[in-house]
C-alpha cells in the first residue's frame, strides 16, 4: 500500500500505472524472468526513490505501479527501470538476448497514468495482480475497471 512520503519541503502520494510491453511483443516473460524482473526491481527500489507497490506480468508486457517522490518525472522513473531491468534479464536469462534480435527488452514506448491515493489505487492494484490470469482479470473489468 502506497504511503505518504516526507520530505524536508514537501509531502506527497504520487502512483503511476506503468505498461511496457516487450520488445517486438514477443512472448519473453516467463515465470523465471518474471521472478528475475521482480527481483531486480527490489534492488533498484533500494537504490532510487522508486516504490514498487505491484509488478504484474503477462507473456509480452508488464504492468507497474510504482510510488516515487516528486523530483522524479515518469519519464526519468521509466528510463531507469526499463533500462536497468533490460541489463540485467539479459545478463540472467540470455536465451531472451537470443529472442530479440536488436539487444533490446522493451518497446521504446509505454503507458503511463497516474492513480488516485484514495480512488483507483485499489482497481488499478487488483488489475496488475489479476496479470496473466485471464479469468480474474475479466471478472474484475466487467465489475469495475472501465479505465482501457
Amino acid at each position: 500500500m502506497s504511503e505518504y512520503v516526507h520530505k524536508s519541503h514537501n509531502v506527497s502520494v504520487l502512483l503511476y500505472h506503468f505498461v511496457c510491453p516487450a520488445k517486438y511483443r514477443r512472448v519473453v516473460i516467463s515465470k523465471e524472468v518474471d521472478q528475475s524482473l521482480k527481483d531486480i526491481c527490489l534492488e533498484i527500489s533500494k537504490r532510487y526513490e522508486i516504490e514498487f507497490i505491484e509488478i504484474g506480468t503477462d507473456k509480452d508486457h508488464v504492468h507497474f505501479l510504482i510510488q516515487s517522490v516528486p523530483t522524479m518525472s515518469p519519464t526519468k522513473i521509466i528510463k531507469a527501470v526499463k533500462s536497468i531491468t533490460a541489463k540485467e534479464i539479459f545478463k540472467l536469462h540470455p536465451e531472451v538476448k537470443e529472442q530479440l534480435w536488436g539487444g533490446e527488452f522493451w518497446t521504446k514506448g509505454y503507458y503511463v497514468n497516474t492513480v488516485g491515493r484514495h480512488g483507483d489505487e485499489n482497481t488499478i492494484q487488483a488489475y496488475v495482480q489479476a496479470q496473466g490470469k485471464l479469468d480474474e482479470y475479466e471478472q474484475i473489468h466487467s465489475q469495475q475497471l472501465k479505465l482501457f
